[in-house]
């Protein structure tokens, strides 16, 4: 696993500028297109780090259609979330984490889109490797029917592969959402 990661974060380091500048237009599209944010209000999202897929044309449009938009805060081996603003502080691994707004659980979002670094067809999703969302979004295993938050890694499509193996602390996905399609 460690060498699959190694190979799709080198992939997805080497997309240029502008490029990701369009993926990141055609990302929201495809999320508008599929209406994931119907019957939203609260919605979880990162900005990119290394290499991650571009938000920021997900985050204008949340923001301006009066959406309450929240970034992952790291605390400790978790993730809590907290509302955009304009102060912000680097975590330990050098990432952007709004200060001076109120934390609040995974459990309170509506919708939850999150990076990743490879996925497959079955909305298998490979993180990191640090196990972040897998710990913060245990409880969602445990929910039947009718889950929230609602589940969505966002992701480039060279980031597919043909199958993943999945570990019993996975989280499963509600779907994945590319630049070019959604797998549901």
């Amino acid at each position: 696993m460690k060498e699959i990661r190694k190979e799709l974060r080198k992939t997805r380091r080497s997309i240029d500028q502008p490029t990701r500048k369009k993926r990141g237009r055609q990302l929201l599209y495809q999320c508008q297109k599929n209406s994931i944010f119907r019957n939203a209000k609260h919605v979880a999202i990162f900005t990119p780090n290394d290499g991650e897929i571009e938000t920021s044309n997900t985050i204008n449009f949340l923001t301006h259609q009066g959406y309450l938009v929240y970034l992952p805060i790291l605390v400790r081996e978790k993730l809590k979330f907290a509302k955009m603003g304009e102060k912000y502080r680097k975590n330990r691994f050098g990432i952007d984490e709004p200060i001076y707004s109120p934390l609040i659980g995974a459990h309170r979002m509506d919708i939850i889109l999150m990076p990743l670094v490879g996925f497959d067809k079955h909305k298998n999703r490979l993180g990191m490797g640090g196990g972040f969302y897998d710990k913060t979004l245990s409880f969602h295993k445990q929910l039947k029917n009718f889950r929230v938050p609602k589940l969505f890694g966002l992701a480039f499509d060279s980031q597919e592969v043909d199958k993943l193996i999945t570990q019993p602390w996975d989280v499963p996905l509600d779907g994945i959402i590319t630049p070019t399609r959604f797998i549901k």
